[in-house]
Order: structure tokens, then sequence, then C-alpha cells
């Protein structure tokens, strides 16, 4: 049986935790420095959250971010930063709602092709990063940077009308035709609206993720990957190829984060289809860090703050809040691990010191007896 590590445990509590105090104290010192109630915007949120229909939009936004986080997590345990998660997960959801849009299926197959249509746009465009990273070096934190540029400009031309886009009839809005009701997925009905489907989905994919990263060897391989390709070379493992691979699931589960919002509410993609939420990911995954219970919890904070926001718009505050929040919790995440980390390379220094010192006694005991 494992040795529970209580230091392990302690000190991976004391990142978060010690992140969000940060970020709650430097927000007070913003909202105090320019004369307001640094207390009331937190009580306005909580307030809000009580409604059943936020409480709603808070759970299924939170399942949409906790794909993109997941995405973004797989990259990270094999030292990779996948942040062209935004355009794999926007591309990835309008060519599926072309496909969803052009044929007519049964309601299951119809769903399942519209996903499996997602995972492999999704997973094609991280691939190029991927393929440039595993054959020529190429860092895949500037092509991924460019994909996105791509992406956006080609989700831009392929939406016109002239092409594969639908102009709405009096709006000045572009969609790529609405999916048949067969293509849409069945939520869970609550008073205050409608679970998407797709987040149950969201959710159990965590699980999946956790599994397959502790209990495989294909898991063991891409975290030693991670931690060392040279040293996983010498053991046997193809790095090139666990680079390629890591690139193309990180992809394929980025391709899945418009899924709940495509199949559960507009069942199209539009010129306002959420953009941005594959940066979000970026904040999430290190909040929880890479963890799939951490990452639920993370995206379920930023949710929060997002939604509930909408609550602190008034005379004296600004919704702005907010987004000062997340970044400074951005910023604090990134300040509070290294100070933990910090501490938690001196404090297993202090152990083995305080090891050797109780055997060296132990020895000496020895010998005088």
């Amino acid at each position: 049986m494992k040795k529970f590590d209580k230091d392990k445990v302690l000190l991976g509590l004391a990142g978060p935790v010690l992140a969000l105090a940060v970020a709650f104290v430097l927000t007070s010192i913003v909202l105090l420095a320019s004369g307001r109630d640094p207390i009331r915007p937190y009580a306005l949120m909580m307030e809000t959250v009580e409604f059943p229909d936020v409480q709603v939009l808070i759970i299924n936004q939170t399942g949409t971010y906790y794909l993109a986080a997941l995405a973004v997590a797989v990259g990270f345990r094999m030292n990779l930063f996948n942040i062209g998660v935004d355009g794999q997960y926007r591309l990835a959801a309008m060519v599926a709602a072309v496909v969803g849009a052009t044929v007519t299926l049964p309601g299951p197959l119809h769903i399942l092709l519209i996903v499996v249509v997602a995972v492999l746009v999704g997973g094609f465009w991280a691939g190029i990063a991927g393929f440039l990273k595993s054959t020529r070096g190429v860092s895949e934190v500037v092509s991924t940077i460019m994909l996105n540029a791509i992406a956006t400009s080609l989700i831009a031309w392929m939406i016109l009308p002239a092409n594969l886009g639908v102009q709405v009839p009096g709006s000045n809005d572009l969609t790529t035709g609405e999916i048949a009701e067969s293509g849409w997925m069945t939520g869970l009905s609550v008073e205050g609206g409608n679970i998407y489907g797709f987040t149950f989905v969201a959710f159990a994919l965590g699980v999946v993720y956790w599994f397959v990263l502790n209990r495989t060897r294909f898991g063991f391989d891409l975290r030693a990957t991670g931690a060392s390709a040279s040293a996983a070379q010498a053991s046997g493992v193809d790095a090139k190829r666990m680079t390629l691979t890591a690139m193309l699931i990180s992809g394929g589960v980025a391709g899945l984060t418009g899924m709940p919002l495509l199949l559960g509410q507009t069942h199209t993609y539009s010129l306002s289809f959420p953009a941005g939420v594959g940066f979000v990911g970026i904040t999430i995954a290190l909040l929880g860090r890479n963890s799939p219970l951490g990452i639920f919890f993370a995206a379920l904070l930023i949710s929060f703050l997002e939604k509930a926001s909408g609550s602190v718009i008034a005379p004296d505050f600004d919704k702005e809040i907010a987004t000062i929040m997340q970044g400074l919790i951005v910023i604090s995440v990134v300040v509070s691990y290294e100070i933990v980390r910090q501490y938690g390379l001196r404090r297993q220094q202090q152990k083995v010191g305080e090891e050797l010192a109780a055997q060296a006694r132990k020895n000496k005991e020895n010998v005088a007896a």
C-alpha cells in the first residue's frame, strides 16, 4: 500500500490556496485604490449565484472550460504548451456544424458524426504543430499561435455566404445553417434551465484523462517523456512519436470544447460563437495543476467569476472587476506555485539531511556498542 505523504498533499493544496488568497488581496487593493468598497463586489456575486438560472449558466460554462483546460493539460503533461486550443476549438466547431447541418441521420449517429468530425479537425489542426515540432524542432508555441491566426482567417472566409455560410434573414449575422433536430443532444432540465448533455460527457472525460495518465503504459510514457525526453528515449520510448501523439490528443480534446454549446443550445456556428475559450483554458489548467479534480474546481471558479460578475455592474462598480480578478489569479498562480516549489525543495533537502543525521547517529551508536 502506498504510504500517505502528508507534506506532498499540503504542498499540493498550498499553491492554489495561496494563489487565491493573493489574488483576493491584490483585487481588494485595486478596489481601495480606486475609492471603491473592496467587499461589496464579492457580496453581490454571492447573492447572484443563488439564482437557479445563474447556477445553470455556471455549470454549462464549467463544462466548456473543463474541456479546454483538459486539452491544455494533455500538452502540459508532455512539457508542450499548446497555446492553439482556441483556434483548434473554433475551427472544429465550425466544420462539425457544417457537416451536421448538411447530413441527416438517426439521432445517435448524427450526434456521433458531429463529435467525430470535431475531434478529427481539432486533432488535425494541432497535429500540424506536432509534426513540425517532432520533425523540424519548431516551437509549438510559435506554430500554434500562427495556426490560431490562420484558423481565424479561414473561419472568416468559409462562413461567407458565397462559401459555406448562411445569411440570417433580417440580420447581419452569418451562420453555418441549423443542424437538424436529430443532431441535438438532450440535456437535463432543471429549475434554472437546461444543463447541456455534453457537459456530463466533459466531466466523464476527466475520469478518462486520469485513468489513461495514471493507470496505463501510454500515460506513463507520456509523463516520462515530458519529464525527460532523453531519459525516455534511452528506455525505449520514441520521444518524437509521443510529441506528435500528445499534440493530436490535445487537439482532439480541444475540438470537443465547442460541443456542449453547439449540440445543446445554438445548433449552428455563427460569428457570435465564443472566442478566447482556449486561453481561459490555459489559466484553468495552471490553477488546477493539470489534475482532473483541480481543473474542475478551477473551471468552476472562473465560470463563477464570469457569470456572477454581471451583478457588480452598478454606477460605482465596473464589470471589468471580474476580468481584473482573473488576471490577478493568473499572476498569483505563477508566483505562488514558484514559492511553494522552492519551499518544497528546501523541505525535501531538510528531510534528507535529518534522515542522514539520524542514520549517522545510529551508525555511531552501533559502533560504540
